[in-house]
């Protein structure tokens, strides 16, 4: 059964579809079969792992809506090693019909119980914004992983987004948790960078990955072509992070995993 996981933030532009492309890129290199699965109607994730929007068959949009299996929208990203649930402009439509449907919320988690057993890892792609399409995603995910930036407006949307995710873990979804908050675009050199960092391990303690993901020439290039960085430049500095990031992720896994069999054997 594979570990479902919403990388979400209602702030755009805090490296939300950079993490999604690299951290799968970065999980297949250590042997794990990954799904990305692409629900923000922009398509980055989509057109980043080298898929081409614009002739796309089968989306995200078809597999919410029901005019298809998952099965049938799931593509591979040749050069990144995964397979992917496209996407692109179709998916805004996609809010407006859903909300006649049934079970409008729970269509994504419904859909992604049919392939789970297939993958290590589901990383659902989220829109910066709380709509249904992010609701969709946090209904299914069992986990949340929060890129942010460490600067002083990023804690007020991590405020606003911990109430969403509080919620939803009341109502639909009990399984929902933070998985993990991640700092990316991270420049040492700056006071407030260091200082907003300190804030968030203070208050969210082992929740902050240890990893940060530094600001990155060949990170931000990769994208133009098609390609996640271990694809473009693996020598890179944005390349040996999310390779790092991919590694603390697994073995946090291990580590739960090992964590729950004990708890089994000794029956506490």
């Amino acid at each position: 059964m594979g570990k479902i996981l919403a990388v979400t933030n209602q702030k755009g532009g805090v490296g939300k579809t950079t993490s999604c492309i690299n951290l799968s890129a970065s999980l297949v290199a250590t042997k794990r079969k990954v799904l990305l699965v692409d629900m923000d109607p922009q398509g980055n994730a989509t057109t980043g792992s080298g898929i081409n929007k614009h002739d796309l068959e089968y989306s995200s949009y078809h597999v919410l809506t029901g005019r298809c299996s998952i099965d049938q929208a799931i593509e591979n990203a040749e050069d990144a090693g995964y397979d992917v649930v496209p996407t692109n402009a179709d998916l805004t439509a996609a809010e407006v019909e859903l909300m006649s449907m049934e079970a409008r919320e729970t269509r994504l988690r419904n859909a992604l119980a049919s392939v789970s057993e297939h993958y290590d890892y589901i990383l659902i792609d989220c829109p910066p914004s709380l709509n249904m399409l992010t609701l969709n995603a946090l209904v299914a995910a069992e986990g949340v992983i929060i890129p942010m930036q460490c600067e002083y407006y990023a804690l007020e949307g991590l405020t606003a987004l911990m109430e969403t995710i509080t919620g939803i873990r009341q109502t639909i979804n009990p399984k929902l948790h933070i998985e993990g908050l991640l700092r990316t675009m991270y420049d040492p050199r700056m006071g407030l960078t260091n200082e907003v960092s300190r804030q968030l391990i203070g208050h969210f303690g082992d929740q902050v990955y240890r990893t940060v993901i530094p600001r990155n020439v060949r990170l931000a290039e990769a994208p133009s072509h098609g390609k996640p960085v271990l694809a473009y430049d693996r020598t890179s500095r944005g390349a040996v992070a999310y390779l790092a990031l991919a590694g603390e992720l697994v073995r946090r896994q291990e580590a739960l995993n090992k964590g729950l069999k004990t708890e089994r054997k000794t029956g506490t």
